[in-house]
């Protein structure tokens, strides 16, 4: 109980720290601005598109082709000269035209590496070959990557299999059947899985939430649409409750073997991720992390919880009778 008041008051402490946040202004300031017609298709464009000028992106792919000469030349069949961008290059949006006469793609974009080299690109080849330079949005890039993840199931098949073929080995603590006395293990295991539900959700049903939220990344839920925070809150609880868990995992088990329960949590949880943000686009997900809750709770209560207390050394113990502890028969 002590330790759920400490996740307790630290969860309203984290949640205070990121409640500060910039009041909108009001509908009526907004209603005396006048904006000429170039600001209101910009206004558009970045609603639509998410960026605009002078957005910043660092370049993903080996190397990107850019056009030293305007987009009507280009389309015109009029000799171009091109060059080339490698990767981890910055780039800053300097301009942005529509083409509507490009049957390839009618944005175009112009991008700058510094004062002196500027170039033009099709919007869908920018997007392709480049990140938002946020260290989040190029968090989620990476782990949206459908080939990474279906590389990272495969190993982390085999990752759980050989940890469990481990503990079974050496009669090791294993989260949800052999587990141990502390709710933590099975909760953070829930939030991963709740988490990768949610965010396949907003994939499916709020995509345009999802890029904005791609280009424009926070770790504020508190500015951001209900889907959104609730996905942001669970990374949030989802830390928080990591290490509850790592804390309470050492005070259960000798040093060794809480570290291989915990390589076994992180394989379980590892895996969830995986399991439950590919189900989820399918929609297998939801019926699956009905079932997984329910699992994981009966588990608990049923086989893990400890229900009593040791008469003669007051440990914990699972069920009456003789204490594996001290020996003493508890009735």
């Amino acid at each position: 109980m002590r330790n759920l008041k400490w996740l307790f008051v630290f969860t309203l402490m984290a949640c205070c720290c990121m409640a500060c946040y910039n009041k909108r202004p009001s509908s009526g300031a907004l209603t005396q601005v006048e904006y000429t017609d170039k600001q209101i298709d910009s206004l558009r464009f970045v609603m639509t598109h998410h960026y605009s000028e002078n957005f910043n992106f660092v370049v993903r792919a080996d190397s990107m082709m850019l056009t030293r000469q305007i987009p009507e030349e280009w389309v015109n069949d009029l000799p171009v000269d091109s060059f080339s961008v490698l990767h981890d290059q910055r780039l800053v949006v300097a301009d942005i035209r529509i083409i509507p006469n490009d049957t390839i793609d009618s944005v175009w974009v112009q991008l700058a590496l510094d004062q002196a080299n500027f170039g033009w690109i099709h919007e869908s080849q920018l997007l392709e070959n480049v990140d938002p330079d946020d260290p989040i949005s190029q968090f989620i890039s990476f782990f949206s990557n459908e080939h990474l993840l279906i590389f990272l199931f495969i190993l982390l098949l085999i990752f759980v299999g050989y940890t469990m073929r481990l503990m079974v080995k050496h009669n090791a603590h294993i989260v949800h059947f052999r587990d141990i006395d502390t709710f933590y293990p099975t909760l953070l295991a829930l939030i991963v899985a709740f988490s990768a539900t949610l965010y396949s959700t907003i994939q499916l049903f709020a995509p345009q939430t999802w890029r904005h939220f791609y280009f424009h990344p926070t770790l504020n839920p508190f500015t951001q649409p209900l889907l959104l925070a609730l996905f942001i809150s669970s990374v949030w609880l989802m830390i928080i409750v990591a290490i509850a868990a790592v804390d309470d995992t050492f005070r259960h088990l000798k040093v060794g073997e809480a570290m291989l329960y915990l390589l076994g949590l992180a394989g379980m949880c590892g895996l969830n991720y995986v399991v439950f943000s590919v189900s989820t686009l399918y929609y297998v997900g939801y019926p699956l992390l009905i079932l997984y809750i329910s699992f994981a709770f009966w588990r608990y209560f049923r086989h893990t919880r400890s229900k009593y207390i040791c008469g003669q050394c007051g440990m914990q113990i699972h069920q009456k009778g003789r204490c594996p502890h001290c020996g003493a028969l508890n009735d």
